[in-house]
């Protein structure tokens, strides 16, 4: 058995690159930062730990991203990784890990939302708790 799982919330760095394959098949790609705080032991100062990764969205959820993702919102990705790897024009060899998203939910308030002047785009409603009655 094994599993390839991520989960990331972060904030988008730069408006997301749209493009279309062959066969009209759309991606879209953009990179995330997830910032790690925490406090230096041995001098006591709080520090920032910054990591970036690319995210690639394909189809229906590379729509999502075309139209309501920018540079600044805040996202929860659920995804798995994969690398590539290919020679470049120099014919080095180069290599790059990526997200590629199988769940994409946008975070923070609504105004922040791009999409919310037209209706908008809304994370779907957490459950509602069941109400339990114990019958006398």
């Amino acid at each position: 058995m094994s599993l390839n799982k991520v989960m990331l919330i972060g904030n988008v760095g730069q408006d997301p690159e749209i493009r279309y394959l062959e066969g009209n098949a759309k991606v879209a790609q953009f990179r995330l930062a997830t910032t790690e705080r925490y406090k230096d032991r041995a001098s006591g100062e709080n520090r920032e730990s910054t990591e970036w990764h690319t995210i690639v969205a394909w189809r229906n959820s590379a729509d999502v991203v075309e139209r309501f993702v920018k540079k600044g919102t805040q996202v929860f990705v659920e995804g798995r990784l994969r690398t590539r790897e290919w020679t470049d024009q120099t014919g080095g060899k180069r290599r790059s890990t990526e997200i590629l998203v199988d769940n994409l939910q946008l975070l923070g308030r609504r105004s922040d939302n791009p999409g919310a002047q037209d209706g908008g785009y809304a994370a779907p409603a957490p459950a509602p708790t069941p109400q339990y009655r114990p019958q006398p």
